[in-house]
């Protein structure tokens, strides 16, 4: 029988170097965590489990990309 993941996918967390993020995967074995200003980091769970704690946030924004200017392309 399968364990419960230490953290819900979605799950926001904080991590004392990273800062706060929100958890996109967890396994027995790794979490994956998507950091606001770090971006996504692979962590053992087993070492990592110490350091992450839950906070109570809503889930940031998805930023958006800025959409490319199209430029007029110059007859030759």
């Amino acid at each position: 029988m399968a364990s419960k993941p230490a953290f819900a996918k979605g799950a926001q967390v904080e991590h004392p170097k990273f800062g706060p993020g929100q958890v996109q995967d967890c396994t027995d074995q790794h979490i994956v965590i998507k950091f606001d200003e770090s971006g996504e980091r692979k962590f053992v769970l087993e070492i990592a489990l110490p350091n992450i704690k839950k906070i109570d946030r809503p889930a940031p924004a998805e930023k958006k990309r800025a959409a490319k200017k199209k430029t007029a392309a110059t007859p030759a």
